[in-house]
């Protein structure tokens, strides 16, 4: 497998990764409020990562080295971006929020080309960025996500979207900054760090749930600790290659939309494919195939 190809094959599994985040945060915020859940998510997160790192002392150094880095990704990419997410998942249906965090390859790519010279839209990219959202709109039409009913919904709806330029810009910053720094570390430390802070936001603002919670919440959990640690150190190792585009990079997370579907289908009740759902899932698979297709075939001076 070239670098590319290898590449793609880990970004993909850091999207299927990250497409059992809706359903899971859904069920985990019945039993415990957003700050707090995705507090102690997050502090778990980042232990879970640490065995994987490096020497203690070079640990702190590189933080310490880099602390503006880590400092910038912990406050966009885990305070900035969960705070909003969690809260405006927990205003609106869980395939509409879908759809919206869908729309994220679209906002990185705007923003990486505004902020990166190397990273501009090109042709190849707006066309691939338009299917795959038609796709997520079919996807979710397929299953009737668009019922829009209250001015709570379209709040969430918002916060999801500053939640996605706040991941952007910390995508960014990740590809152009923090070469010096282990990518594990990286994540490490901005995981457990952010997810102290929303932790501690918490507690003056949220009634923490008391008394034992059930066994399928610490599951929801220890999962969602699980996939946020390994996606996102796989993410960061991924922005910090050489000749990796964020903007290319992630287009693949139209695929996120595909997985969480099919999940929806094997797990919940009542849950069953459409012809709509399928159409979209076939488009974006389509755009995909060929935007790495053209990626591969022209050189990469004259596709602009």
């Amino acid at each position: 497998m070239d670098s590319k190809g290898n590449t793609i094959f880990w970004a993909i599994i850091a999207c299927l990764l990250w497409s059992t985040a809706y359903a899971g945060i859904k069920l985990g915020l019945q039993f415990d409020t957003p700050f707090h859940f995705a507090g102690i998510r997050f502090i778990i997160s980042g232990l879970m990562i640490l065995p994987f790192t490096v020497k203690p002392v070079v640990y702190i150094k590189m933080i310490r080295d880099n602390w503006k880095i880590v400092a910038w990704v912990t406050i966009l990419q885990i305070v900035i971006n969960y705070s909003l997410f969690y809260q405006g998942l927990n205003l609106v249906p869980g395939a509409l929020g879908a759809v919206v965090y869908g729309a994220q390859p679209l906002i990185i790519a705007i923003v990486a080309a505004i902020l990166h010279k190397d990273d501009k839209l090109t042709r190849k990219k707006i066309i691939t960025i338009i299917f795959g959202i038609s796709g997520v709109i079919l996807i979710s039409a397929g299953r009737q996500a668009f019922k829009l009913g209250t001015e709570l919904e379209l709040l969430g709806i918002t916060m999801i979207l500053i939640g996605n330029i706040a991941t952007a810009t910390s995508n960014v910053i990740i590809s152009l900054r923090s070469r010096n720094i282990n990518p594990f570390v990286l994540s490490s430390s901005s995981l457990f760090i952010g997810g102290l802070i929303l932790y501690l936001i918490s507690i003056p603002l949220e009634d923490v749930p008391k008394g034992p919670l059930p066994l399928k919440y610490w599951m929801i959990l220890l999962w969602l600790s699980f996939m946020a640690a390994s996606a996102f150190s796989i993410w960061f190792k991924l922005l910090q290659r050489p000749g990796v585009k964020v903007s290319e990079l992630n287009l693949w997370k139209f695929i996120t939309p595909i997985t969480g579907a099919v999940l929806s289908w094997l797990l919940i009740p009542g849950e069953h494919p459409e012809w709509l759902t399928i159409s979209g899932m076939i488009i974006i698979t389509v755009s995909l195939i060929m935007f790495y297709r053209s990626i591969r075939v022209i050189p990469a001076e004259l596709n602009k």
